[in-house]
């Protein structure tokens, strides 16, 4: 069911291509996620109950009929100041990908463009109409595609990706009354009209301290570079640990480039103090020659250190060779990976984890795998190849589009409909945007094993709380 695509070089108009998804639009049934075609679309249906998700049969590449029209220059940007027409001459509600299609990060603007085709393919319906717009990876770039899409009738912004795009055409995008959904991990970028799909660092931290504290977890430690990443990481545990009746005990920092590690650890772990206090008591019961202090010493001839350290859990935000290798000297310096939980993040969603000892055991968040699964599979059987970063936002951008499109209001991008306490289901598990323009979602933890990672949480199905 593709219909109506252009193209338009340089800025494109591309994929004008029909779509929609099944949507709630009263006051008691929740829009958590589109209704599928019959055997096409592994994408929940909306209910206000336990998300199903269904096998999907495979999809050929989407081939949509393209007609090559000459360019169109975007209008200056200082024009758009006149609010968005709200119903469309033609009965259509337009919706604007705006993702980098020439450029460096042309392969990510492709992918998620491919993904938002193959939900187009798998989920269409002829009333919302899907523009998409080249931004080239710059904010310059984005402002044009953001003027050109605004003049053309967008009621809603999927993308940009990056955050100096977002910020670039925030201003025109308020002006106009159209609402952004950004692919930025960056919260700085979010809110006003702007809300973000990317998976924030707030929440996966969030979700690992609810974790840590169900297993009784109380004392956290961080171990993280000294990065733009790894000091975002600290800022979230801060605010988020205390609110849980836990504390924090003790935040390292260690060179990106890894070359400090080994003394940022020994630090860390306070060796040299323990291992002091470990030589003293040594020292003390040699002196006595009782059977009582001779067997503490034997038993003392065991260990390295003395004393306990301070936390219970200690947090990596770390990923690959540098990752293993924190973690492989907390036991060289005499911390207990089976008395110590490790906890990371998403960066830890990589193969291979096991093969370090330390590292097994330990547990971090990540998207529901199997819907996560079958969407790999499908963009695989679609394209050929496996989904490159952020495709499954396209996703489920579209899909988030498609619900409201179908409430059959006259604004159904409103920020109200946008902000549904009880959110969407996509490809990745539920999500919802908060008032402030930030995202929720509920994520599985994965716990590291020698061959991989297991569940041991699996991810929610809906939100409980329906309340911000």
């Amino acid at each position: 069911m593709l219909s109506r695509v252009r193209i338009f070089p340089k800025l494109i108009c591309a994929g004008l291509v029909a779509l929609a998804l099944s949507a709630c639009g009263t006051a008691d049934v929740t829009p958590v996620g589109p209704t599928p075609k019959a055997q096409r679309s592994a994408v929940p249906k909306p209910t206000t109950g336990p998300v199903r998700t269904e096998a999907a049969k495979p999809v050929p590449a989407p081939r949509p009929n393209a007609q090559l029209v000459a360019p169109v220059a975007a209008p200056a940007i200082a024009a758009q100041t006149k609010p968005r027409r709200l119903v469309d001459p033609e009965g259509l509600v337009r919706v604007g990908l705006l993702v980098p299609l020439s450029g460096p990060a042309q392969p990510t603007g492709q992918g998620i463009l491919n993904a938002a085709q193959l939900a187009l393919f798998e989920v269409a319906d002829d009333r919302l109409l899907l523009q998409v717009y080249d931004t080239q990876g710059t904010p310059e770039g984005a402002a044009q595609a953001a003027a050109l899409a605004a003049a053309q009738g967008v009621q809603l912004f999927l993308g940009p990706v990056f955050a100096g795009e977002v910020k670039a055409i925030t201003p025109q995008a308020q002006a106009a009354g159209i609402n952004v959904v950004a692919f930025s991990t960056d919260p700085s970028v979010a809110g006003g009209n702007v809300f973000v799909l990317g998976f924030l660092v707030d929440a996966q931290v969030r979700d690992i301290v609810a974790y840590a504290r169900s297993r009784g977890l109380s004392r956290f430690a961080v171990l993280a570079p000294d990065s733009i990443y790894g000091q975002s990481v600290v800022d979230s545990l801060n605010a988020i640990v205390p609110g849980t009746g836990a504390q924090m005990t003790q935040v390292s920092y260690f060179d990106p480039s890894g070359n400090d590690l080994e003394d940022v650890v020994r630090r860390f772990a306070k060796f040299d103090r323990r291992q002091a206090a470990l030589l003293e008591q040594r020292n003390a019961l040699s002196t006595n020659q009782d059977e009582v202090s001779q067997l503490a010493l034997k038993r003392l001839e065991r260990l390295e250190t003395l004393g306990d350290v301070d936390f219970d859990a200690v947090f990596i935000p770390e990923q690959g060779a540098r990752l293993t290798q924190a973690a492989s000297l907390l036991p060289f310096f005499d911390i207990d990976p089976g008395r110590v939980q490790l906890l990371g993040t998403m960066l830890w969603a990589t193969r291979g984890l096991g093969r370090e000892p330390a590292m097994v055991g330990g547990v971090f968040p990540a998207p529901a795998p199997d819907s996560s699964r079958e969407f790999a599979n499908r963009y695989r059987q679609a394209y050929g190849s496996a989904p490159p970063p952020l495709a499954n936002h396209g996703y489920d951008a579209i899909a988030l589009a498609a619900v409201l499109a179908r409430t059959a209001s006259t604004d159904p991008f409103r920020a109200e409909a946008l902000t549904d306490a009880s959110g969407f289901a996509g490809v990745d598990g539920i999500f919802r945007f908060k008032p402030n323009g930030l995202s929720e979602r509920g994520f599985a933890i994965m716990q590291v094993t020698r061959d991989g990672a297991e569940v041991v949480r699996a991810a929610p199905s809906a939100f409980t709380d329906v309340q911000f």
